[in-house]
């Protein structure tokens, strides 16, 4: 092989893996939900969008790869003194998205390290003006301060913060048993009053009940006694009729006064009988009945 055609066919490689090069170099796929900060000789040019991008090779440069996503940073626990001197441990979780990746690249050296630091010291100034007390049951003014000063301050930055939640806050250890003793105390205090309501209630009910169960008992006896009066008065009534449909003789009414005087001694208290005057009238006639009449003359 001659040397001309060797020489041919190495520039012609040579200029393949040039192409090849140039090519490689100059188109950018940028997935989707990133940007790419790109610099033209060491400027900031322009920010690459997701999909297809043509760049200048040996000229332009992508500095970075940047996420837009919303991102969610979990920072240790911090130690925070409060207004009243107690030391507590709060975890703070940040959720933040880039908006302007060329602020995020240039403004700011490391913007997750600085969000970091802010929310340290922005949460520091707002719970040091807290007691314990406000500081437990004021989670959502704290956050919400938090979300305001970080926002304000990372917007020259081109982060947006979404929100800020505080996961725990743990006071020292002597104030939690201190807290512990506290709840049991309000529980068992609880507990007795709603065992007392019941009690109450109960005995209300009950008494309720009893009232109730008289008041059927007394209408109860209160109609048989009417019902045995009426039952009574009914019996009278027929036996009187029936005497007087009858038309009683004197002996008649001495055999039933004689009948009735068995019933008079059954009783242990009876000691003085009162025998009315008609019983003697009555017997007068039985007697004479049975005593024979002397012959006619």
């Amino acid at each position: 092989m001659e040397a001309g055609t060797v020489i041919v066919i190495i520039a012609v490689v040579a200029i393949v893996i040039f192409v090849i090069v140039v090519i490689s170099r100059s188109i950018r796929i940028i997935p989707q939900a990133q940007t790419g900060v790109v610099e033209r000789l060491g400027r900031y040019h322009k920010t690459l969008q997701p999909g297809l991008n043509i760049l200048v090779p040996f000229i332009d440069h992508i500095r970075a790869h940047v996420d837009m996503r919303e991102q969610v940073v979990s920072f240790p626990p911090q130690p925070v003194i409060t207004e009243d001197n107690l030391v507590v441990s709060i975890d703070t979780v940040v959720y933040f998205q880039v908006t302007d990746s060329r602020a995020a690249t240039y403004e700011i050296a490391d913007y997750l390290g600085a969000v970091e630091q802010l929310t340290t010291t922005t949460l520091r100034n707002v719970v040091g003006g807290m007691n314990l007390e406000e500081a437990l049951t004021s989670r959502d003014n704290i956050n919400g301060q938090l979300r305001i000063v970080l926002d304000e301050a990372t917007g020259k930055w081109g982060i947006r913060v979404g929100r800020v939640e505080l996961k725990a806050i743990d006071p020292p250890v002597s104030i939690q048993d201190s807290m512990e003793k506290q709840m049991r105390a309000e529980r068992d205090r609880r507990a007795a009053i709603l065992t007392a309501e019941g009690t109450k209630q109960s005995a209300i009910l009950q008494a309720e009940g009893l009232r109730q169960a008289e008041i059927l008992r007394a209408e109860g006896d209160a109609k048989a006694a009417v019902l045995r009066a009426q039952g009574e008065a009914e019996a009278i009534q027929t036996v009187f009729a029936a005497i007087h449909e009858g038309g009683p003789d004197s002996p008649l009414l001495a055999y039933q006064y004689l009948q009735t005087l068995p019933e008079l001694a059954k009783g242990d208290a009876n000691k003085l009988w009162i025998i009315p005057s008609e019983l003697t009238e009555a017997l007068k006639g039985i007697g004479s009945a049975f005593t024979p009449k002397p012959p006619a003359a």
